[in-house]
């Protein structure tokens, strides 16, 4: 029998909501078995980050060759770095039946869904957004100026949950982790994503 079409998990939301602490829990959860899939940015790395695990590092120039390529399923540009998704390897994965999990920001999202329409996109929101400039001050990494644009552009973001099929707000991380999985498994089960299969099981078109 064909092998179903993987479901695309497209996880976004404003900068320093914690799209990456709860993405690391979803994938230390024992019975996950998505794919994820590693973003390319042109941003310096953090400290504790590793080049090829939490993203693919590239300077400006091997980034902007990489849009020139077409190797890109999505990309964008915030406060002064790229962010940006390799194309072949989500269609790869997606079609041996495996699950594809993006973590992205919220402009990238948007244009996934405009190529990926019968994905699975989960907005993640914070508790609050004095909570949210308060995550974004505890990372230590900016300064005041880029922690004002951030909390503008998140205020923007916040605004665009309508390209989502999900919110989840992430108050704590496992409770986030806990309805990220349920979503996933009530979408393996709609009747859209089954009826194809079901149709060729009963030889109708």
């Amino acid at each position: 029998m064909e092998t179903d079409k993987g479901l695309l998990i497209v996880l976004s939301g404003p900068s320093g909501v914690g799209k990456g602490t709860v993405r690391k829990a979803v994938f230390s959860e024992p019975d996950i078995s998505f794919e994820y899939s590693i973003s390319a940015t042109s941003r310096p790395m953090r400290p504790g980050e590793i080049d090829g695990v939490d993203y693919f590092f590239k300077t400006r120039e091997q980034f902007e060759q990489m849009i020139k390529d077409g190797e890109l399923l999505e990309y964008t540009e915030y406060v002064g770095n790229y962010y940006g998704t390799p194309v072949q390897y989500v269609k790869d994965t997606l079609s041996e039946g495996k699950d594809v999990f993006l973590e992205i920001e919220v402009e990238g999202a948007k244009q996934v869904r405009e190529k990926f329409p019968d994905g699975l996109f989960i907005f993640l929101i914070p508790p609050s957004l004095s909570e949210l400039e308060n995550r974004i001050k505890t990372r230590g990494t900016e300064s005041d100026e880029l922690i004002k644009n951030r909390m503008l552009v998140a205020r923007e973001e916040l605004k665009m949950m309508n390209l989502y099929d999900y919110v989840i707000e992430n108050d704590r991380v496992d409770h986030a982790v806990k309805k990220i999985k349920a979503i996933v498994i009530a979408e393996h089960c709609r009747r859209t994503r089954i009826e194809k299969r079901i149709k060729k099981l009963l030889g109708v078109d």
